[in-house]
């Protein structure tokens, strides 16, 4: 039967977590060692001792299932089950273990489509000395890792961190980025909204609610919200239309799809359908944005139903730390044991070099790929007219009720951008305070405790004691 854990007391609860404990160590104690591949002596961890490190990496988000793990299968590879089977292969980390076993932290969880140039995990590792040897003196995790990982996923630097290090709860800010061109949009009033930005707000309406998170405090501040041009442009015959630009948004800490919601309101703003004070109205769930900006603002308690921009053109663009936690090490010398073979030995001193130079020849080839893009675009142009421009009213003079009629006295199809060059399409543009409202978050994360949190529970304690006989 399944234990009544409500009515324990506390004494009762730390003994039986503490039995658990011990039977996981047993568990782990007779686990066999890990064959070798090569048909030499069995691996044995406990052999080895190691210590903590953070690792800095980058990866293609659209490769990839998202960067966290998943236990159920995933229709593409996550960036963690990839990257951690690299550390196995390399004999860095138990596989039996999991992530668990190595103290596995990230930073910043990205989601499906979503990149990054920045990102960091911690873990415990296996290491060449039982004390904390010098960097120079370790292991060469950078080369190590590249040469098992995908070219998608690269190791740009690791660092000695200290036991009680955490990736994600050690992080100071982080900085996201993402780009989008000009088409269409009113640059100078995207950034007076992205001004309103800065500082600490509730996000509640411009973020994805995940009621499994149970997030009553949606209070974050951000740090700086700047467009940038991004310089080269598309290419040399790009004009001020077709510039591409980014918003370089640094916070302390970020909500569920927060940056890709508030995309998705500054290109409304852009296209002028939306003021830009449309940014501090969202945010005044309680009246107090009213007093801060001295603007007549309704409240806005609940979040309005809109689609949130695409994924593809979102990076975390770095994750910031104090000094006195990371320092970060590539080994591009001579002098480190990486334990490779010495034929080798003169492309892994350089490995730095190698994988600037791989990752140059895959910026070249998608500049190439870029411009013959734009090539078909010039040919098509021959032979078939541009669409209409409606957007920015700024520009045009045109409003939603003063979009010029079809030939054929049938409403335009209006596409508002949400990114990566895709736009939600329609003939009819409802303002976004007048759109349908979602349940309030009290009443969401209730919801979910009363149905599926309370059956997620029950699955697990049921689990805990299906597995008491188990050694």
């Amino acid at each position: 039967m399944t234990p009544n854990y409500d009515a324990w007391s506390k004494q009762d609860l730390i003994a039986r977590i503490n039995d658990i404990e011990q039977r996981l160590k047993r568990v782990s104690s007779n686990r066999k060692p890990i064959p070798s591949p090569t048909g030499g002596r069995p691996f044995h961890f406990e052999h080895h001792p190691r210590r903590k490190i953070a690792v800095k990496f980058c990866y293609s988000g659209w490769e990839y299932n998202g960067l966290a793990f998943q236990d159920d299968p995933t229709p593409l590879p996550t960036v963690e089950e990839v990257l951690f089977r690299a550390f196995a292969k390399a004999r860095l980390v138990d596989p039996h273990a999991g992530l668990d076993g190595c103290g596995w932290e990230r930073c910043g969880r990205t989601d499906v489509g979503v990149s990054a140039a920045g990102q960091v995990v911690s873990l415990w590792v296996r290491s060449v000395y039982p004390a904390s040897p010098p960097p120079e003196r370790e292991l060469h995790y950078v080369s190590i890792l590249n040469r098992i990982l995908p070219p998608t996923i690269r190791v740009l630097a690791w660092s000695p961190v200290s036991p009680t290090f955490s990736a994600r709860f050690n992080c100071r800010q982080r900085h996201y980025k993402y780009f989008f061109t000009s088409h269409g949009l009113d640059i100078p009033l995207m950034q007076q909204a992205a001004d309103y930005l800065v500082g600490e707000h509730d996000f509640r309406n411009l973020s994805k609610l995940d009621p499994a998170k149970q997030i009553t405090d949606f209070r974050r501040r951000i740090l700086s919200a700047q467009i940038n041009v991004v310089t080269p442009s598309l290419d040399d015959r790009a004009s001020d239309n077709d510039q591409l630009y980014v918003l370089d948004l640094v916070g302390n800490a970020f909500l569920y799809h927060q940056v890709r919601h508030i995309m998705a309101i500054l290109f409304m703003v852009g296209t002028g359908l939306e003021p830009p004070s449309i940014i501090p109205t969202l945010t005044n769930v309680d009246g107090s944005e009213s007093a801060r900006t001295g603007l007549n603002l309704p409240i806005v308690d609940r979040k309005p139903e809109y689609q949130m921009a695409d994924a593809l053109p979102l990076m975390l663009w770095d994750c910031a730390f104090n000094n006195a936690d990371v320092k970060w090490q590539t080994h591009n010398d001579s002098n480190c044991s990486d334990n490779v073979d010495e034929s080798r030995g003169n492309e892994e001193k350089h490995s730095g070099t190698g994988l600037i130079r791989q990752l140059h020849s895959v910026c070249q080839r998608s500049l190439i790929h870029c411009a013959m893009e734009g090539h078909f675009l010039s040919a098509a142009g021959q032979y078939h007219p541009r669409p209409p421009q409606y957007f920015p009213f700024t520009h045009t003079g045109l409003s939603t009720s003063t979009i010029p009629r079809l030939p054929n006295n049938t409403p335009p199809v209006i596409g508002v951008p949400l990114g990566g060059g895709t736009y939600r399409r329609g003939v009819k543009y409802v303002p976004l305070l007048s759109r349908k409202r979602l349940d309030h978050v009290m009443v969401v994360n209730e919801r979910w405790r009363n149905g599926k949190g309370s059956r997620r529970i029950e699955t697990r304690t049921i689990g805990v004691v299906a597995g008491d006989g188990d050694e």
